[in-house]
């Protein structure tokens, strides 16, 4: 990737890995939910389930439609109330505040809003918020990290656009450089890939990799199961419940898929990828 003539001064600190920014973060921060019961408009949508990211990789959460993958997403990151757990470094979610939270995990919400009339620059910059003391001016590192993560999903000529003039896509990867540029270990995505187009998933699927071989935990919900099945980890979602966890070439997880999917997938290895075809 180009760096368009950026100069050492604004460039954040690199690690040993080579492209991998950083902000001088502790080691992996682990998230683990335990919960009994969580309750929508009184009815309970999600029922005793386990959850823990320890290490870095890319799991997917897959499952039909209402099994309750969104949900799930949402208690991980702390956006809903239940019944159970959630710990962040073997910390109790209550104990951080807001801003450490935010240092720790970015989100990527689905039918994310954003002020229109921001442009895609500014919109990205708020990912920076978490890293700037109260009414102080972006650092340059700010800068920096905000142009990386427009140029990795491709929306850095189009910085000055107002996000309201931007097609579905062209937002979509705005949002995703917002979220990219938090420079998070803990990275929670709920639907990354509406409105890209086939190419720019393959992007998509890039970056990821690319945060996960930086040492980073990436959590998505995906529709999209030949996409999830090149994930590392698949946990396959039911009526609120999580029915299985494990890796995309377990025949087990493709037993799972199955079951859920009503024994209408077939899944398949071609040359070194799985792929679900309808049955």
């Amino acid at each position: 990737m180009s760096a368009h003539g950026r100069s050492k001064a604004l460039t954040p600190e690199r690690d040993q890995r080579e492209g991998c920014l950083t902000n001088a973060a502790p080691a992996f921060p682990t998230l683990s939910l335990r919960l009994q019961s969580l309750r929508l408009g009184g009815r309970e949508v999600l029922q005793g389930l386990k959850l823990s990211l320890d290490q870095a990789g890319w799991t997917a959460i897959v499952g039909p439609n209402g099994a309750g993958k969104s949900t799930l997403l949402r208690a991980l990151a702390g956006l809903l109330p239940f019944d159970g757990e959630l710990q962040l470094q073997q910390r109790p979610w209550a104990s951080w505040s807001h801003r450490e939270r935010a240092r720790q995990i970015a989100w990527l919400g689905q039918n994310e809003s954003s002020t229109d009339e921001l442009s895609a620059y500014e919109v990205v910059m708020l990912g920076r918020l978490p890293h700037q003391a109260w009414l102080a001016p972006p650092s340059a590192a700010d800068h920096a990290a905000a142009r990386q993560a427009m140029e990795q999903t491709q929306c850095w000529d189009w910085r000055e656009r107002p996000l309201g003039r931007l097609s579905g896509g062209e937002r979509q990867r705005v949002l995703l450089a917002r979220a990219l540029a938090v420079q998070s270990m803990l990275l929670l995505m709920d639907e990354p890939l509406a409105h890209l187009d086939p190419p720019h998933q393959s992007d998509w699927v890039e970056i990821v990799r690319g945060r996960a071989g930086c040492g980073a935990a990436v959590v998505s919900v995906l529709h999209e199961l030949n996409i999830a099945l090149q994930a590392d980890r698949l946990v396959v979602m039911d009526a609120g419940r999580i029915v299985h966890q494990g890796a995309p070439s377990d025949p087990a997880t493709h037993a799972a898929l199955q079951q859920v999917f009503q024994q209408r997938l077939l899944i398949l290895q071609v040359q070194d990828r799985w792929l679900a075809l309808n049955a």
